[in-house]
């Protein structure tokens, strides 16, 4: 029997800390580089030397790639999917001591000494020393390690399962490692004759409050849709002001109105989606002008739970037409008290409602061009693409304003649960009772995974009703963005999530707990992958 790299706590923390070293922030060169660094790492292991076809690498976007990495059995069937991703937040916040970001070592050593710099629970995890600090310790490098471990053992040992290593760049932004995997998951069960029994992401226990020390874990991810509104005034000049509407105020009634909504509030297995919450407020014009401003933009934050990305954008229209009456009725106050004539009343549009009367207008070749320049700027990302295509469209079509467009921007992520699940029930008593009776750890469960993550694009139940409003009113969609819906629903098996305990994900002083990562995690999650391929 060949020897094992990454079976014992020292090992799974040599590897981390040389994974954590590959920077792989988001969008940057590292991130590109990541999966030929960890593709000739698992090549080093004798089974993928004997079969090099089951260690691939496969396009994403923007030069970017995935890893699938597969221990097939000969006589298996049911194959359980690894979800991680290798991408990282960038590490700016790290001030000085930026160069030792990824050096997860030195950086803990560093801060003992700087202790002070810090809040007393962080400074009192640095002086037990039963932390490590690093970005990508936490979230999510050791839940990518120890799906390396699981595969290395397994491949070993010839466990009676199946086991598909997949990890994915830009979890943090858009998810598009994971949009272009799904398909590949499909191709690679019709290629390869196996089921998915279960898809099992480790992404790590993230604190219900600031002083949440319990440990979780999760059978599902709450969805989040990115709501959007182009604000579209009446230009004049500052000295005139009633002559015009600006943009800034019709927005701050739509802002206020979304803010903190209880309308989008879900309550499901006796949890709740956080408030709505804008994003980001902008003026669109890009330098100072006496000319009043009359194009603006705003982004909200929506969670989901049961919810389709179409109930949720209904009611978000619905809430524009409020916004829309209220500044309608205090415009037309300041008018009466005034005595000038109003300029119009503040009318909602959706997005697609929009194209269809730019088409009529303008042609959709016109349309299309539009779409086209926008997209050729490498500079904006999807969601000002959304927005500038919008406003490209409306600048045309003035004689609509004043006007509120809604319209949704990337990323969007779908909810899934797995609740009463039989096999993810049977998991789920399993590891409390494995975590606690080994380690006097108690584990509780969380219906949602409140921090999203990857598990939303497999075990998609939603219909095509539930998708329609977001291919309509989405204007990169189909461009820059898409999301494999009908592939999605081929991946039909339940989710859940076990990961690694730690504090301060997105922090400089993200740490990872040392204990339970090297010690305690490894065990749960080998008795769990055997608990599974035991599981009829």
């Amino acid at each position: 029997m060949a020897e094992l790299r990454w079976d014992r706590p020292d090992k799974l923390r040599t590897l981390l800390d040389e994974i954590v070293s590959w920077k792989s922030m988001t969008l940057s060169e590292g991130e590109r580089q990541f999966p030929a660094k960890l593709r000739a790492k698992l090549q080093n292991l004798e089974y993928f030397q004997q079969f090099p076809d089951y260690l691939s690498t496969h396009a994403a976007d923007l030069r970017r790639k995935f890893l699938t990495a597969l221990y097939k059995h000969p006589d298996a069937k049911e194959t359980i999917c690894l979800i991680s991703h290798f991408d990282t937040v960038n590490t700016e916040e790290y001030g000085v001591l930026e160069p030792l970001a990824t050096q997860p070592e030195e950086l803990t050593k560093v801060l003992l000494e700087r202790q002070d710099e810090f809040q007393e629970e962080v400074r009192k995890d640095l002086e037990s020393g039963e932390f490590l600090f690093g970005r990508g310790t936490m979230d999510m490098k050791m839940g990518l390690v120890m799906h390396m471990s699981l595969i290395e053992k397994a491949s070993v040992e010839k466990w009676p399962i199946n086991l598909l290593l997949l990890t994915v760049p830009d979890e943090e932004v858009n998810s598009a490692g994971m949009r272009f995997a799904v398909p590949i998951l499909d191709k690679l069960q019709e290629k390869h004759q196996f089921t998915y029994k279960i898809f099992l992401n480790s992404e790590p226990t993230f604190r219900q409050d600031p002083t949440d020390i319990s440990h979780y874990m999760y059978t599902g991810s709450i969805g989040k849709l990115l709501a959007a509104s182009l604000f579209y005034g009446k230009e004049t000049h500052a000295g005139e002001p009633l002559s015009g509407m600006t943009s800034p105020y019709i927005s701050s009634f739509m802002t206020r109105e979304m803010e903190w909504n209880d309308l989008f509030e879900e309550t499901v297995l006796g949890e709740t989606t956080p408030l709505p919450v804008t994003l980001q407020q902008t003026d669109l014009r890009l330098h100072y002008s006496t000319q009043t401003p009359y194009r603006s933009s705003a982004l909200y934050n929506i969670f989901l739970m049961k919810r389709s990305a179409s109930e949720a954008f209904d009611l978000f229209e619905k809430v524009a037409q409020t916004a829309a009456e209220k500044c309608n009725e205090a415009y037309e106050r300041i008018c009466k008290r005034h005595h000038v004539e109003p300029i119009g009343k503040v009318k909602v549009i959706r997005y697609k409602d929009l194209v269809t009367y730019a088409t009529n207008k303008l042609g959709k070749e016109y349309v299309n061009d539009v779409k086209a320049d926008i997209h050729y700027n490498e500079a904006w990302d999807d969601r000002e693409k959304s927005l500038r295509i919008t406003d490209k469209l409306m600048i045309q079509c003035q004689e609509l304003a004043p006007a509120i467009i809604v319209l949704l921007a990337p990323p969007y992520y779908p909810a899934v649960n797995s609740t009463g699940n039989e096999l993810i029930e049977a998991c789920t008593s399993f590891v409390t009772k494995i975590a606690q009776e080994k380690f006097n750890l108690p584990i509780k469960r969380i219906h949602y995974l409140n921090g999203i993550c990857d598990l939303s694009y497999v075990s998609y139940s939603g219909t095509a009703e539930g998708w329609n409003a977001f291919e309509e009113n989405t204007p990169v969609w189909g461009d820059s963005y898409i999301l494999p819906f009908k592939e999605m629903q081929k991946l039909n098996a339940p989710v859940i999530n076990v990961g690694p305990y730690g504090h301060d994900a997105h922090k400089r002083t993200e740490r990872l707990n040392i204990k339970n990562a090297f010690e305690e995690y490894p065990i749960i999650m080998e008795e769990l992958i055997h608990m599974i391929s035991n599981a009829n």
